[in-house]
């Protein structure tokens, strides 16, 4: 949309000069000038005198031309009195001292005269070097593959160019390192986070939801989670498969301590083996009440397959391992998790009173034909793309930001003044995705609420859908409709973002929008 061109500000010659120029009094000894402060009265003389002229033409008519020639009235006297003493700015704006902020009248009579939220999207547009469809991100490393990428991405190795990164230490200047490993840092130590970044790795990726790109086992293309309950046929209370009789843990000891409380256990592992272990483990456990999914390490989001085998089979996951296992319940009751060796009299007590009471037992699977948490979904969608997709989204995104501490992004205003009211541009993206949506919030409604409903109301506009549609099962997608789980600022571990973070009130995230300029956001759909 074209903007209408800027209104004709007069400005004393010493202002001229730049910031530091003084305003013009409000009065003046030119001739000229004292003539042009009359004007103003001279044509409200005119309107009085033609009122007497309205008294012959229609009232209706009347009116009209009144408030015609009251409209001209004010147009002449606020570009004549009103805007003569304030310095001018681009494209008609008016900014107040050294602030980014950019200020105009409390009101323009200019028909057509482009709104805030316009001139933002104009000003704040700076293009940046580097096109990710024609210049991808390269990352040195075996190839991968993945259905699709938000931006443009590269496996494998290139002798012409230099890569954005590669796997392993040390690299040459300019391609940063990664981490990449889903085993228990228990057993490799450099999987621990501070430990990596100790090392110099640049980019930790495992299965901590506090690594910069975490590499869960979680996955709906991997694992049918939501295959239906068969009947428990199988007089045992609960499968055990383990292998690794040398765990960093206390798990056979819980094993153990379980067959002591009466818990019968048929164990098709290498430990403690009382079955033949010849079988298919899922197709297995779908015959027990429970499942003992016992990890080898107690480690913070250390959750494997044998915890989501046992949702698929739909038997209640008893855990050893991950003290954080709950975050990972796909409803509340829906695992028991023996936290230290004391625990095992308590959970098999509730074992048992589960087994002889069908409608308990049922409860603690209601997830299965209710579907999962709001929660539970957010989690795992997050593996709808592709780790080493999300690795390149890193990348951009770093590669992004570092630009944007350049001179040219510092010049972009950001947000607009008019009168008594503030317009805050921000940007929001879908997790997974990597272009940037723009949402205009308001001063006289800076709130979490509100900035809820403007991003509801942007993508909507765009009917847009989520990135997880086509990862999960068909009963979970739902209709076109969007739900917002969560908003959080760019830049936060998932750890942060699905359970540590959160804005304390409209003040803090008022202060927040305030604070940072042209902030960005993701969002999270279920």
């Amino acid at each position: 949309m074209a903007s209408a061109p800027p209104l004709p500000i007069q400005r004393h010659p010493k202002m001229e000069g730049g910031p530091t120029s003084t305003v013009s009094p409000p009065y003046s000894t030119n001739p000229k000038k004292r003539w042009s402060n009359w004007l103003p009265l001279f044509v409200a003389l005119v309107v009085v005198a033609e009122i007497g002229f309205l008294g012959r033409l229609d009232m209706a008519k009347n009116v009209d031309l009144v408030n015609s020639w009251a409209d001209s009235f004010y147009q002449f006297t606020f570009t004549a009195s009103s805007m003569s003493t304030v310095p001018a700015a681009a494209d008609g704006f008016t900014a107040r001292g050294g602030d980014e902020a950019w200020i105009t009248a409390e009101r323009d009579p200019r028909p057509g005269l482009e709104s805030c939220e316009e001139w933002l999207e104009k000003e704040d547009t700076v293009a940046y070097s580097r096109d990710f469809e024609k210049y991808p991100i390269f990352v040195h490393g075996g190839e991968q593959e993945w259905k699709f990428c938000a931006v443009g991405c590269t496996f494998g190795a290139q002798a012409d160019r230099t890569p954005d990164a590669a796997f392993g230490m040390p690299q040459s200047a300019g391609t940063a390192s990664i981490l990449r490993s889903m085993e228990s840092a228990e057993y490799y130590a450099e999987n621990n986070i501070a430990m990596a970044r100790r090392r110099g790795y640049d980019i930790v990726m495992t299965t901590s939801l506090s690594s910069d790109v975490p590499v869960g086992y979680f996955s709906w293309a991997e694992y049918d989670i939501m295959a239906p309950v068969q009947p428990k046929t199988q007089k045992a209370l609960a499968a055990a498969f383990i292998s690794n009789c040398g765990a960093r843990n206390f798990r056979l000891q819980a094993l153990e301590a379980l067959e002591k409380e009466s818990i019968s256990i048929d164990s098709y592992g290498s430990c403690h083996r009382n079955k033949d272990g010849r079988v298919d483990k899922v197709d297995t456990l779908r015959q027990y009440k429970f499942s003992l999914a016992f990890e080898n390490s107690n480690e913070e989001d250390y959750v494997t397959e044998k915890f989501f085998q046992s949702l698929v089979a739909g038997s209640i996951p008893v855990v050893v391992g991950a003290p954080n296992i709950q975050e990972y319940a796909p409803c509340p009751g829906s695992l028991l998790h023996i936290k230290n060796i004391e625990d095992v009299e308590s959970v098999a007590k509730t074992m048992k009173h589960l087994a002889e009471n069908p409608s308990a037992y049922n409860q603690s699977l209601r997830w299965k034909f209710e579907g999962p948490s709001d929660s539970f979904k957010a989690l795992v969608d997050m593996a709808a793309v592709h780790s080493s997709c999300r690795l390149c989204i890193h990348l951009a995104t770093k590669i992004q930001e570092k630009e944007e501490n350049s001179t040219n992004f510092a010049k972009r205003p950001c947000k607009c003044t008019r009168g008594s009211e503030t317009v805050y541009h921000v940007y929001v993206r879908e997790r997974g995705r990597f272009k940037m949506e723009s949402i205009f919030l308001r001063s006289t409604n800076l709130t979490m609420e509100a900035f809820k409903s403007a991003v509801l109301q942007k993508f909507e506009s765009q009917n847009h859908v989520p990135i997880w549609k086509e990862e999960r099962p068909p009963v979970l997608r739902g209709g076109d409709e969007l739900k917002v789980y969560l908003i959080y600022p760019l830049g936060l571990t998932q750890r942060q973002a699905l359970y540590s973070f959160r804005f304390n009130g409209d003040s803090e995230f008022r202060k927040h929008i305030e604070s940072n300029a042209c902030a960005k956001f993701e969002v999270i759909f279920v």
